[in-house]
Formats: C-alpha cells, structure tokens, sequence
C-alpha cells in the first residue's frame, strides 16, 4: 500500500519551503566525513530551511555504488537530525530523497526511503532518457504505489530527457504525485509543467522552482493558463534547489519576502527585479554555467570550504573539481553581493553544529 502524504506536510509543502539540495562531505582521503555531514545539516534546518533533499545531484550520484555504500547511511543520518531539530507545535520538516534508475532500482529506492520516514521521492528519470512517455508515466506509477512522488523536470543540458506539456498533465493525474521542481533551465519548458498541472485540475500539486538560473522570477511570476473553465493562476511557492545548499539563510530571507510581495499584490518592485539579477549572478560563478556546470557541485563545496563547514572541495569521482578560472569567479561574486552570504551567522554557531 502507498504511503499517503501527511496533511500537515502537505500544507506546509504548498505554502513554499527553502529546500536544499544537500551535499556531501568527505575528508581529504575520500571517506564519509559524519561529523561535518550533521554539521551541515544542522546549518541548513538552523539557518530556517523547511526540508532537506537528501540523495540527490548534490549529494552525488555516486553515493549509491557498491564502492561507497552511503545512499541508506546519509538518508538515516539527515533522518536524524530532522528528528533532531523537530519540534512539537511546529512545522514538520519536509524529508525529501532522490530516487533513481530504472524501475526496479527506483522502487528498491523507494521503499529504503519509506523504511527511513522519508515523505516524499524526488524522482529523476534521466535512467529512463528516449523510453516512450508511456513507460515514463507507469515508472512514474510505480514509484506513487510505494511513496508520494516528487516530480522533477531535469535541465536536458545536465542529462535530463525532454519532457512534453502531455507528460507533465498525465503525471498531473497521478493521486500520489504531490509536488513537481521545475528545473529544465528554459522559460517555455518551466511554463508547460504549470500549464499542464492546471489543465489537469490539480491546485494541490506544489510547484517548487528548480531553475538556479531565474529563482526570484520564478517565485514572483503568476502563471496564468485557460483550464477550459476561465483562467486559473498558480504560483511556484518555494524552491529545491542546490544553490540553496550555500547562504541558506539568505534563501530564507528571499523567499519570506518573496511570498510578502504576492500576498500583497501589485506590481514587482524594481529592487527584486534587480537582486533576480544578483542571485542569477551568483549561481552562474557558483554552478560553473561558463563551462556547461561542470564545476557545480565544486562550486557549492567551495562556498561551504570558505564558510567553514567543510574542509575542502573534494567528491567521490577525484576528477571532478573546480574549473579554471572558477575560484576567482567565487571571488568576485563575494565581492560584489556582501548582502547575499551568511557568512556571519555560520561563525556565530559553527562550533556549536560540529559538537558531536
């Protein structure tokens, strides 16, 4: 029988979370590094993330490979310290996991994810990339049997199939399906994941913005579309994001007034066209967008090296590393946009989240 999302997730789901997409951190020698792992997940839920996606392109791929073996032990670790930091009274912290492969590596997946107490399956289908959206959409079906289904639309750029309006309805119509991250990197695309939710009567399906490169477009935009009965407008509430693995509390603070300046109508103030600007900036330093994000998951290590949570920038493939010229561009972005780091909330409690 499915896991059904508990309504009290559900909602704090829809009004918008920060979510990070977590990384991992490993020690000089390539080994799981626990101690600065709960630090970092300490910072994010601190810093006032809503949830954590755990197991994902952040947390490398690689995790899930016989040599490693850190898929369960990460997801039981993040699993922790959510315990951890939950409160009676208060939101419940959103768990999110990455669920990966063809359809039965994907539902082994899910089910180490329900085992854990994971809510929801952020759902790549990279594994599945040229198979007919037929199969796309009972993979899909499968996976909502044993978990809620977190949809997610892969920038192709990063391996990621192209998914069409027709794709995006159908999955829509799946009753598990409970959020989708729109993250293909493209305005046309992004646009016809919303469209396609609302031509299928969905208004419960939570729309998060996986786009790095238009995060605070993306959260003001209302998206405006005939469902056949007059037009109907859904907003992107919240976001998923790796960019929001670095200066989270910023991330914070950008989409509490985000979700001000819908609730209060009107027209967009010209200072958030102009921090869209800034933060777009930054994510093309940190992501490495000069040279086809090849140095993204680097790039967040960086940030995290310089802040103190990590101790350097390495990853489980040892070929995967900052590119040239990206460090000074991390410079520069430091230099220009002092406003956007947390550099002085993590000095003020770093060695209180790597007590063990």
């Amino acid at each position: 029988m499915a896991t059904t999302l508990d309504p009290r997730v559900a909602d704090a789901l829809r009004h918008g979370l920060v979510i990070p997409a977590c990384p991992l951190a490993l020690t000089a020698q390539c080994r799981f590094d626990e101690r600065r792992q709960r630090a970092l997940f300490r910072y994010y839920l601190a810093a006032g993330a809503g949830g954590l996606a755990v197991g994902v392109h952040t947390t490398q791929f690689a995790i899930r490979g016989p040599k490693f073996g850190l898929f369960q032990p990460l997801l039981q670790l993040a699993a922790e310290e959510m315990n951890r930091a939950s409160r009676p009274g208060h939101e419940p912290i959103v768990r999110v996991a990455g669920v990966c492969g063809l359809t039965p590596q994907a539902l082994a997946e899910a089910a180490i994810l329900r085992e854990c107490g994971y809510h929801a399956g952020l759902l790549s289908l990279v594994a599945l990339k040229g198979a007919s959206e037929d199969l796309l959409i009972a993979h899909c079906r499968s996976v909502a049997e044993i978990i809620p289904v977190f949809g997610f639309y892969l920038n192709p750029g990063l391996g990621g199939p192209v998914l069409p309006c027709s794709f995006w309805r159908r999955l829509a119509e799946i009753d598990n399906v409970v959020a989708i991250k729109v993250a293909p990197f493209d305005r046309y695309r992004s646009q016809e994941v919303v469209r396609a939710v609302i031509e299928a009567g969905r208004d419960d399906i939570a729309l998060y913005t996986g786009n790095d490169d238009s995060i605070v477009m993306d959260l003001l935009t209302p998206f405006r579309f005939d469902a056949g009965k007059g037009k109907v407008e859904r907003r992107i509430v919240g976001g998923l994001l790796g960019q929001w693995a670095v200066w989270t509390r910023k991330a914070v603070d950008l989409l509490e007034e985000c979700h001000r300046l819908v609730a209060q109508g009107g027209d967009a103030p010209v200072e958030m066209l102009r921090r869209s600007v800034e933060v777009t900036d930054v994510n093309a330093a940190v992501f490495d967008a000069a040279n086809g994000f090849a140095g993204c998951i680097p790039g967040v290590h960086e940030i995290l090296r310089r802040q103190g949570l990590l101790q350097g920038t390495w990853c489980l493939n040892p070929h995967e590393t900052l590119s040239p010229g990206q460090a000074e561009e991390i410079d520069r972005i430091y230099h220009a946009y002092p406003h956007l780091n947390d550099d002085d909330f993590i000095r003020e409690n770093l060695d209180q989240w790597l007590r063990a």
